[in-house]
């Protein structure tokens, strides 16, 4: 998919090798960041600076890797949108817990985006209930890992029935002759 061909509300997931994204993707499936884009910006919550909104081209320099697109045809933008800005500045949810103030980043999707439900959270791969990393992650919280409680994760939203595949985002330069 071109850049070009991107409408407002269009999801974007993406997936890196960093050992967070690892492990989430490790528990969750095979994506581990997601985003919205709205008014030819991206919306979103990263641990780095919480709720933020951005240029596209200063979000793919960042997730530009491997990012895929999903629509939801229903869309309302403007209600979506309203309900993004709302929450801009929010802190990062770094303890994944529900309930709080800051988000994560579907977390944040879901909250701007009804159409979502949740799931009990897994922190383990298919060989453990809580892999290392968050048995590691969490203990330097200070915190019980939040294993079964309802929350929301970038895979499980990208299997939603409200979405349609649009494919992978195609990063190159638009051949402008």
């Amino acid at each position: 998919m071109k850049i070009q061909d991107l409408e407002c509300g269009d999801l974007l997931l993406s997936r890196d090798s960093s050992d967070m994204s690892q492990a989430i993707q490790e528990s969750t499936g095979k994506y581990s960041h997601i985003a919205i884009y709205l008014e030819s910006q991206v919306y979103h919550a990263t641990k780095e600076n919480g709720v933020i909104r951005q240029k596209l081209s200063d979000f793919l320099t960042d997730y530009g890797d491997a990012v895929f697109v999903y629509r939801y045809p229903r869309i309302d933008c403007q209600q979506t949108l309203a309900n993004a800005k709302k929450h801009l500045g929010k802190p990062y949810n770094v303890s994944f817990r529900p309930g709080t103030e800051s988000f994560y980043c579907s977390q944040y999707i879901a909250a701007i985006l009804p159409i979502f439900g949740t799931i009990p959270m897994r922190f383990g791969d298919s060989s453990q209930e809580i892999s290392p990393f968050w048995k590691s992650y969490y203990a330097k919280l200070g915190v019980p890992v939040p294993v079964g409680q309802p929350g929301s994760n970038p895979s499980q939203l990208a299997k939603s029935p409200h979405l349609r595949f649009l494919g992978r985002l195609d990063t190159a330069p638009v051949d402008r002759c």
